[in-house]
């Protein structure tokens, strides 16, 4: 059973996930149902980069597979052209990490809002303290007036 089901029948190896590069450009053109030679396309295009080996060759991740799939269902099927494609996987890719920054910006607010909710009740509680401090046995009186009032005749003319 695949654990992941969005890698849509891929086979995925132990201790793998969705974007380990462990498939040989002839295990991946066998899985994406495409020729090696169109896979050699597809990167020279940066349509689909796959990861390289120690020795600089292409492994593919279970996501470069998917993507390839993709890749050629768009040409195939829609007939959008290769750049146009790579277009798209761009803007994917924008829309993909700014809904990353959206999501991290949002545990951000929401750990603000709990860091002001928890320095109101402190300074609710610091005030509530301060009040009941307060001598009861006082009693306000409104201040005296201590104005000073100078007068100064108008001269004469």
């Amino acid at each position: 059973m695949n654990p992941n089901p969005g890698w849509q029948g891929i086979p995925a190896a132990p201790g793998t996930d969705e974007d380990t590069p462990v498939f040989v450009i002839s295990v991946a053109a066998q899985l994406a149902g495409l020729h090696a030679q169109t896979l050699r396309t597809y990167d020279r295009l940066g349509l689909v980069s796959p990861g390289r080996s120690s020795g600089g060759g292409r492994r593919y991740s279970a996501r470069d597979i998917t993507l390839l799939r993709q890749v050629q269902r768009l040409s195939q099927e829609e007939g959008i052209s290769l750049s146009a494609i790579k277009r798209i996987i761009d803007l994917e890719q924008h829309v993909d990490a700014l809904g990353a920054k959206v999501s991290e910006l949002t545990e951000r607010l929401a750990e603000a809002h709990e860091q002001l909710a928890a320095a109101h009740a402190a300074a609710e509680s610091a005030a509530a303290a301060v009040h009941a401090s307060y001598r009861h046995d006082l009693v306000p009186v409104k201040p005296q007036s201590t104005a000073l009032v100078i007068w100064r005749p108008r001269p004469r003319r």
